[in-house]
């Protein structure tokens, strides 16, 4: 029997590629629908022909040959065949009836459409991931196996698909065959320029199955639903240990740690960190690339979506909601900015001094500071420009003179629109509108209370879930949990009336008890009056107090026994009878007591019996005998 020639060898420039005959191989593949013969193989990627014209067809798609042009969109096919399905596609032969689309062929339009029915027949055995047509998962196939038969001439990179090949080799040629109709703009390949056109359109098909947003590209979904509907962070950096739910976010972060620059300008010998810092480089240095302008103000931006944020504020949309207070915002930063106000977590640490900080903002502007020497921060604070004419005191910027000064004049320019209270800053006139509102943003972790103001939540973290009491009364040795209880205690010691009445001469220790005069001697104020028995109240907080009474309510329980209360005042004072522990003192007679009422009821009858009129006994005055407080030096001997 005559043997086939061997091979054969087929020229296309400085190119060629073997082709073997099945006499040339062992490798015979099994063909269940047809059983004809297929002596041609190719010898790049193995696949058999039944004849050599069939072979020489499939041989261009390594080669990216193209010989055959459409006269419509003028592009390229390796045979005849191919162009005459392609222009089935301008003729409209096979239309889609749901969205319009035309197929090449019959085969085609059935394939497409099970996009629209959801149907995926062909599932890989592997990773059980399903597709619409054969070739899909064959061409899936290889991310397995890792094959990759299609190779570039130019450069040797290898792909798995040949139209991975084609799309490559444009890269080489700097040939854009796919224009946009609208703005001329040209791309590659045509997936590239049908995203493209979606700008246009406003077409956004993929969307979100759990809050139903939608999406131009797929690739978008899938990062939204990592950031937004997943707590995963599967990737964490090597120099820091911080974790990241994308792969891009690691990457970014890490140029931090390397100071590397990977995008360079072309034109000069800049260098960049990102893309964006780039692109905006070279708009505004090189005039290269596309300004995006606001149609209402004619702003410009360096990015089309950092237009549609701007727009967004143009058209008032605040789309982002707050979960504790329900208060918008225009941007997910804006939200995520505005999140830690509610939690009292800082999460951001000053690697110089060791203070924490709610937003990395802050902890980049402190960081500044503390890390400059002592003497750059003493110059640095004495610059100062801004003085105030009236009292000398000098300010960093005009802005906190301007404020300054209507202490001076009294001007209180914010007003509110309820009571007709008046305020110096638009700040405290907007905290202030929360007492009519009835708003709490600021969220106690631990028990949920609410409050008004951060500053109400920080000092209520302190007093009620925390023992520590780091601040010490230079008099008695008393300790405190913030330095405000201890400036309120040590009038005490000193006898300080800081508090004085503008219409009259009288002076007092507390703010309420200028206040309350002021209501009863001056009728200066606002009373505040109970809806159910109409007793009146000199602060919001007594009268809160005194409602819970009329409801019952008594948010205070005992750790120890079942009973509850309506103020933590109460609880504090009921907590001493679970104990045997008598933290004050006598300074007359050395007896101790649980309770400070006790010890000054009894240093009255005390004082009576001993003879003393008050004055100095050994240096300390009244208030020091009355409650001496517990003594370290006494309870250590003991």
């Amino acid at each position: 029997m005559i043997m086939l020639l061997a091979s054969c060898v087929y020229y296309t420039g400085e190119s060629s590629i073997d082709v073997k005959t099945e006499a040339d191989s062992n490798d015979v593949t099994e063909r269940p629908h047809d059983d004809k013969p297929r002596p041609y193989v190719c010898s790049v990627c193995n696949k058999r022909f039944t004849t050599k014209y069939i072979l020489a067809d499939h041989r261009k798609r390594h080669t990216g040959e193209n010989v055959y042009s459409c006269s419509q969109c003028e592009k390229r096919f390796s045979s005849r065949g191919r162009l005459g399905q392609h222009m089935n596609i301008h003729t409209s032969k096979y239309k889609c009836t749901e969205c319009d689309k035309c197929c090449q062929s019959n085969k085609d339009l059935a394939t497409h459409r099970q996009i629209h029915s959801g149907e995926k027949p062909y599932k890989c055995h592997v990773c059980d991931k399903a597709f619409r047509q054969s070739q899909h998962l064959n061409i899936h196939m290889r991310v397995h196996t890792g094959e990759k038969p299609f190779k570039c001439h130019v450069c040797d990179k290898a792909f798995s698909g040949s139209g991975h090949l084609n799309k490559h080799m444009r890269v080489h040629t700097g040939e854009k065959p796919y224009k946009c109709h609208v703005c001329d703009k040209a791309f590659s390949d045509s997936g590239s320029l049908n995203s493209h056109m979606r700008v246009h359109t406003g077409e956004k098909p993929y969307k979100c199955s759990l809050c139903n947003k939608s999406f131009s590209y797929s690739s978008n979904l899938q990062i939204h639903k990592q950031n937004v509907h997943s707590n995963r962070r599967p990737y964490e950096c090597p120099y820091c240990g911080m974790l990241f739910k994308i792969k891009s976010k690691l990457k970014d972060h890490m140029l931090i740690h390397t100071g590397a620059k990977p995008y360079s300008c072309r034109h000069c010998s800049e260098r960049f960190t990102r893309l964006s810092q780039l692109k905006l480089h070279l708009l505004k240095s090189h005039n290269e690339g596309t300004w995006f302008a606001c149609r209402i103000c004619q702003k410009k931006f360096g990015t089309n979506g950092n237009l549609k944020a701007h727009l967004i504020r143009h058209e008032g949309v605040k789309p982002y909601v707050c979960s504790e207070c329900l208060k918008r915002f225009y941007t997910a930063s804006d939200l995520k900015v505005h999140q830690p106000v509610h939690s009292d977590y800082r999460q951001f640490c000053c690697g110089s001094c060791g203070k924490d900080f709610k937003h990395k903002m802050s902890v980049k502007n402190h960081f500044k500071k503390c890390s400059q020497p002592a003497m750059h921060r003493q110059s640095q604070s004495a610059e100062k420009l801004f003085e105030c004419t009236v009292c000398n005191k000098r300010f960093a910027t005009s802005g906190y003179l301007v404020i300054h000064k209507r202490i001076h004049s009294g001007e209180k320019p914010y007003k509110c629109h309820v009571c007709d209270k008046a305020f110096r800053q638009s700040g405290d006139r907007n905290t202030h509108m929360r007492v009519h509102t009835g708003e709490k943003p600021y969220k106690c972790l631990l028990c949920r209370k609410r409050f008004r103001r951060s500053y109400h939540l920080q000092t209520h973290t302190r007093y009620v879930h925390t023992d520590r009491k780091p601040v010490q009364c230079p008099y008695c040795g008393n300790l405190f949990k913030t330095n405000d209880c201890l400036k309120s205690h040590v009038r005490v010691h000193t006898g300080a009336k800081p508090y004085s009445c503008r219409h009259c001469s009288e002076r007092f220790t507390w703010l309420n008890q200028l206040k309350t005069h002021l209501l009863k001697s001056h009728k200066e104020g606002t009373w505040f009056t109970c809806h159910v028995c109409e007793k009146t109240f000199t602060c919001s907080s007594n009268l809160e107090v005194h409602l819970r009474r009329h409801e019952g309510v008594k948010p205070y329980v005992c750790s120890e026994c079942p009973k509850r209360f309506c103020t933590a005042a109460e609880l504090i004072r009921h907590q001493p009878s679970h104990s045997d522990y008598k933290q004050f003192c006598c300074g007359l007679c050395g007896d101790d007591f649980k309770r400070k009422a006790s010890v000054i009821t009894h240093f009255k009858r005390c004082s009576d019996k001993l003879g003393w009129r008050g004055g100095l006994v050994e240096g300390r005055r009244t208030c020091d005998l009355v409650v001496a407080g517990s003594r370290p030096g006494r309870d250590a001997a003991a």
